[in-house]
């Protein structure tokens, strides 16, 4: 019985980490497909450069809460006395659902909103720390592309202090996860052809220098 509900569980936390939101809010409401536009990405960053900063918050607060919902499954259908590593795992599936989502061909976005999700469902002063980490970089950086390869290593080294081995090693495999759906970002880091957001030190620096 067990393992039953825990697969159909596991699938339901990957249909809705697939969830391809940019997607839907492209055709629906602007008749565009998002992935031929800008970085060609359907996350928040890609939506609120090409259809704007309404349809980037939506898009934005859907995807993060696509990672808490998943998390929160083995709570609201009481999945056993284990629920907290389990909150784990179906985190993680939501992640990946993003990232390789079964409704585009498997070619989805870089997870770092339904990662934050993921860390708020599962605990919630951990998700304090990393959003104290993530948003005083962005401040500095301008790009959240930079951002989040930085974080990421930040907010893995902050796991330790937790003592909790299994969300040290989720981190860790999204350092992997984030550095490999950003490689066309390194790529551009690399060449100074980043895209910038429209605020913070580094934005202000370029536009008087520029």
């Amino acid at each position: 019985m067990f393992a039953l509900k825990f697969a159909s569980l596991f699938i339901l936390a990957y249909l809705i980490g697939s969830f391809p939101t940019g997607a839907l809010v492209g055709k629906i409401f602007f008749h565009k497909d998002i992935r031929k536009y800008g970085s060609g990405n359907i996350g928040t960053t890609n939506t609120f450069r090409v259809l704007g900063p309404v349809a980037g918050i939506i898009v934005f607060l859907v995807d993060f809460f696509k990672g808490t919902i998943a998390t929160l499954l083995p709570v609201l259908f009481h999945l056993g006395p284990h629920y907290l590593y389990l909150c784990l795992i179906f985190g993680l599936a939501a992640i990946l659902g993003h990232a390789f989502p079964i409704f585009l061909n498997f070619k989805g976005g870089k997870a770092v909103a339904t990662s934050a999700g993921f860390l708020l469902g599962y605990n919630v002063h951990f998700f304090l720390i990393c959003a104290v980490i993530f948003f005083p970089i962005l401040f500095i950086t301008s790009m959240v592309s930079l951002t989040s390869l930085i974080s990421v290593v930040l907010i893995f080294i902050a796991s330790f202090f937790f003592h909790d081995l299994a969300l040290s090693i989720i981190s860790g495999l999204l350092i992997i996860l984030i550095y490999w759906s950003h490689r066309s970002n390194i790529v551009r880091l690399k060449h100074h052809q980043e895209n910038m957001v429209p605020f913070g030190l580094y934005y202000w620096y370029y536009k008087k220098h520029h």
